[in-house]
């Protein structure tokens, strides 16, 4: 078993056959503010990695994306103020020996060693604007300010961003070669103004994106592009088609892009997804029936080969993982060289 784990989600990465379509779901075990303050609270961290133990021996899961829980404030941006776009320039890297970095690289040791090498393990990294961007939406609760700097002062923006990359891919380096996880899933997220056109986009944002991927496409080629849909915030696919990843993860629901669509569209690379992550939706409070027959439906439509069923982003945590596993024993049933046979009608 151990070993087919591995060879499962590789497999599925690579565009080969597998025994059956993977299943990959993930939350946060951590909320508010706990979310940013991992270094000067022990306890947090402690918390995640008991939660990540605890997921992993209840749901046994195909592979797990490791959370970032505890980390989410880069400490520049915890230390400085920032509330006019000038305020953006004293934004400076840390640099790898700061323990916003050291410690970040110890906990996925520690989580990754806690699964005995049975799974695939890839790391939540936000890119750049989004550290800036969650750190003035959930710490500031200023919503609109990322958006303003963006319309006013996205040079400003992008000095911040570009200083942040250099810790990031450092850190995504070091979470890789030094605690041994697979690869990283590497959040993205359009500007939510109609200031971000593609053009904007590519000169403010992009090179800070590009900086982390390459970092990690430098040491592992089984990296994860989540494009986030968090909350139905909306994204322009076509500003990450060139983005050069493994496999693909995106809010099918909010993006009306079926998995089917989104693999065509990324070059038939591997994709990751299907199910709406939103409370609420089928997932959280649809039957067993449906859950089942969405997942039946989710393969019929998109095939087998390079698809991981999961959703559009983290589930809620107080979701039974019953219904998580339904979805894994329905894939099973009806993929890989465990399909039930069709009976034959004409008797």
């Amino acid at each position: 078993m151990a070993n087919n784990r591995r060879k499962l989600i590789f497999d599925a990465f690579d565009n080969k056959a597998t025994e059956r379509v993977p299943v990959g779901f993930w939350y946060h075990f951590v909320l508010g503010d706990d979310q940013f303050r991992g270094l000067e609270k022990k306890e947090i961290l402690a918390e995640v990695i008991a939660g990540h133990k605890e997921f992993y021996d209840k749901f046994q899961p195909d592979f797990v994306k490791i959370m970032s829980d505890g980390f989410f404030g880069h400490p520049s941006l915890l230390a400085n103020e920032v509330n006019q776009a000038s305020d953006l320039y004293n934004i400076k890297a840390v640099g790898p020996e700061h323990p916003w970095i050291t410690e970040q690289v110890k906990l996925v040791k520690e989580i990754k060693e806690s699964f005995n090498g049975e799974i695939a393990t890839f790391y939540n990294i936000f890119s750049p604007a989004n550290y800036i961007r969650i750190k003035f939406e959930a710490w500031d609760k200023d919503y609109d300010k990322f958006i303003r700097f963006f319309e006013t002062e996205p040079e400003a923006l992008a000095h911040a961003q570009n200083e942040i990359a250099k810790d990031i891919a450092t850190l995504t380096q070091k979470v890789i070669a030094e605690a041994g996880v697979d690869g990283i899933y590497l959040s993205v997220q359009n500007v939510q103004s109609k200031a971000a056109t593609k053009e904007a986009y590519q000169k403010y944002v992009a090179p800070s994106e590009l900086a982390v991927l390459a970092a990690a496409n430098s040491l592992s080629d089984y990296n994860i592009l989540h494009i986030c849909g968090y909350e139905h915030h909306q994204n322009d696919l076509t500003f990450y088609q060139d983005y050069e990843a493994k496999a693909y993860n995106w809010a099918v629901h909010t993006e009306k892009i079926s998995l089917k669509d989104g693999k065509a569209f990324f070059g038939n690379k591997a994709v990751i997804g299907g199910f709406d992550n939103n409370s609420g939706t089928l997932l959280d409070a649809g039957s067993e029936a449906e859950i089942a027959r969405f997942t039946v439906d989710i393969i019929q439509e998109t095939g087998e080969t390079g698809v991981i069923i999961g959703a559009d982003c983290t589930v809620n945590p107080q979701i039974d993982l019953d219904r998580l596993a339904l979805v894994r024993e329905t894939a099973a049933g009806v993929s890989g060289n465990k399909k039930e046979p069709v009976e034959a009608s004409h008797h």
